[in-house]
């Protein structure tokens, strides 16, 4: 019963995570278009009224925005600016520093920060894990996401010898986990051979 409730839990936390930022991604995109429409609306009345000319110039408009911050934050100064502000701000939110990762790397962002994959030793289990950063004495603070729900999980700090990484993309691993674990026998195949502990192979 108790595992039950744990999986409708951080099934539901995860769903959280997705709808959320996409429902805020919208209200934002909707409020922008009505904040401009005072702006386009003396070049909407010189269209055919058959043309909803005031919505799609605001759309237009507020991608067009959009755009210019998006091509903005990739400069050195954005960049920066950007960091200062997801510090400050962001990522205090929980499961923030996930789905910026998955998002940015799903756009193809090369020089994104991603939480590198690994395979860490539970009790007598290999467990699929994130590593977040490294601590000065050389163990790991790694991230152990939930199944089937990678933006819900536990954080560890474990040695290095319990933690071993996997040569795999980001994506790879993160579908790994959303799909109960099918492909498992690709992360256990990536791990580097130097990182394999004796008898790998069983995975939680």
């Amino acid at each position: 019963m108790k595992h039950v409730r744990e999986l409708i839990t951080s099934t539901v936390v995860g769903g959280v995570f997705i709808i959320v930022p996409l429902y805020l991604a919208v209200l934002l995109l909707l409020k922008g278009m009505k904040s401009v429409g005072v702006l386009v609306r003396p070049i909407a009345l010189l269209i055919p009224d058959w043309l909803p000319a005031e919505t799609l110039l605001s759309l237009v408009l507020v991608l067009a925005v959009c755009f210019l911050v998006g091509a903005a934050v990739r400069t050195p100064a954005g960049r920066a600016a950007r960091e200062r502000i997801e510090k400050m701000f962001f990522e205090r939110l929980p499961g923030y520093g996930l789905l910026r990762s998955l998002t940015q790397r799903l756009a193809g962002d090369s020089e994104e920060n991603t939480w590198q994959p690994a395979l860490v030793e539970l009790e007598d289990a290999l467990v699929p894990a994130f590593i977040i950063e490294e601590l000065d004495d050389g163990r790991y603070t790694v991230f152990v996401p939930s199944v089937p729900t990678p933006l819900a999980g536990a954080v560890y700090v474990l040695g290095r010898e319990r933690v071993h990484i996997i040569d795999i993309p980001f994506t790879q691993a993160i579908r790994s986990v959303s799909r109960w674990g099918a492909g498992s026998k690709d992360l256990v195949a990536a791990m580097r051979k130097r990182d394999a502990p004796a008898g790998a192979g069983r995975i939680t």
